[in-house]
């Protein structure tokens, strides 16, 4: 069997190391894959396409930021693609990301119709059912149930800093994304799913398939970090996200540090620089890492993982923390609370950082052993997830 994956990134961030665990688990079992990727670079060792140049990427944003037509630039590279596409004449086209500022939606999708062969598709967001933007559940929006317009997420991203064409975009991805005779549509989380149903792509068969993670690199792991940061004897609060912004609970954080006693520090992992620069005394910054050894020394020498997101589908660094032995602490938003139970995380009410500090301070006075977490995270092994996609496979070839 031969598999053809395509995504934004290839080997980094949690869609990209998906992509690449995947394929390791079809290589093993005997299958052939590659994977179509559009931004940075791909871990050696990896059979590849890369679709398009810097370049292409950057006219790809600046078409984005002038007409809002994020998805439909990148024509060349995408034609390019294609055609190395029907020379590798995979079983199975498995999408991931089809945004990021690298291939053309259209174009590739009138391929998917005319090659009929038999899709996954792995969403990750909201994107592919709305006019614009990749979450909507923090501003209360619903337009995309019925159709969006005037886009009040307009300079989020992918961001638009003049036109606003979202009743266009919704038209033309409607258009574009049904009529596949052979898709299946695969969500990491029940939330996600039940969006879904609500959306123009119910015409398709959902199924939820939750991300998996390397317990053998995410485990409870030795280091000098704590020395390194002169952070012994603190409790230690840690965050952990490719990109902080408002959307993944940045600003809660510092509302988080006015509350902190003096043993208390927040550590988070993936700030800029300019973000490093401005943090409070009492929040240490660093910046992204793609090492997932050194990820794993920093879970296991904090004292408990927070994830105050105000939208997210099935977060990875949630199941990190757990493999690790770390307590979860999360906001009640999209799928965030559904790889946790009582036993080893919290839940607690979207925006409220009282009751999120009160959960932190009741997990700090109780405690909890590190093998309930273990244990849960077991349930989100990449290979026995991983197998879901495969059986998928299997049923669609």
């Amino acid at each position: 069997m031969k598999v053809l994956q395509i995504n934004s990134v290839c080997g980094y961030g949690s869609t990209g190391r998906i992509a690449v665990d995947l394929y390791k688990i079809l290589e093993e079992q005997g299958h052939e894959c590659l994977i179509a990727y559009g931004r940075g670079t791909a871990p050696k060792g990896i059979n590849t396409i890369k679709i398009g140049t810097n370049l292409d990427n950057n006219m790809h944003v600046i078409k984005t930021r002038l007409f809002d037509n994020h998805g439909f630039a990148s024509i060349k590279a995408t034609k390019e693609f294609i055609k190395k596409s029907k020379e590798y004449n995979p079983d199975i086209i498995h999408l991931h990301n089809i945004h990021g500022y690298y291939i053309n939606i259209e174009l590739l999708f009138k391929y998917l119709k005319e090659v009929n062969k038999p899709v996954i598709w792995t969403l990750h967001d909201c994107w592919a059912f709305t006019g614009h933007c990749t979450y909507f559940d923090y501003i209360d929006c619903e337009k995309w149930k019925k159709g969006c317009y005037e886009c009040p997420q307009k300079k989020e991203y992918p961001k638009s800093l003049f036109r606003e064409d979202s009743k266009k975009n919704y038209s033309s991805k409607k258009s574009i994304f049904t009529g596949i005779e052979n898709l299946t549509i695969v969500t990491p989380s029940k939330w996600l799913a039940g969006l879904v149903k609500d959306s123009f792509l119910n015409v398709y068969a959902i199924k939820v398939i939750n991300n998996g993670i390397d317990l053998k690199m995410f485990q409870p792991t030795k280091s000098n970090f704590r020395k390194k940061y002169n952070l012994i004897n603190k409790f230690i609060i840690l965050g952990v996200a490719n990109i902080w912004d408002k959307r993944k609970g940045y600003d809660y954080f510092i509302k988080l540090s006015e509350k902190l006693k003096h043993d208390e520090i927040i550590v988070l992992v993936g700030l800029s620089k300019k973000q490093k620069s401005d943090l409070p005394c009492n929040i240490l910054g660093i910046t992204r890492t793609n090492s997932t050894k050194e990820l794993a020394e920093i879970y296991s020498n904090s004292d408990i993982f927070v994830n105050p997101t105000l939208e997210d589908n099935f977060p990875t660094t949630n199941l990190e923390a757990l493999a690790c032995g770390k307590y979860v602490i999360t906001f009640n938003a999209g799928g965030s609370g559904e790889s946790i139970d009582e036993e080893c995380g919290t839940i607690v009410e979207k925006g409220n950082v009282s009751e999120l500090y009160d959960a932190i301070l009741e997990f700090k006075n109780i405690g909890v052993t590190k093998n309930k977490c273990i244990n849960r995270a077991t349930l989100y092994d990449k290979t026995s997830r991983f197998e879901e996609y495969l059986n998928l496979y299997f049923s669609i070839e």
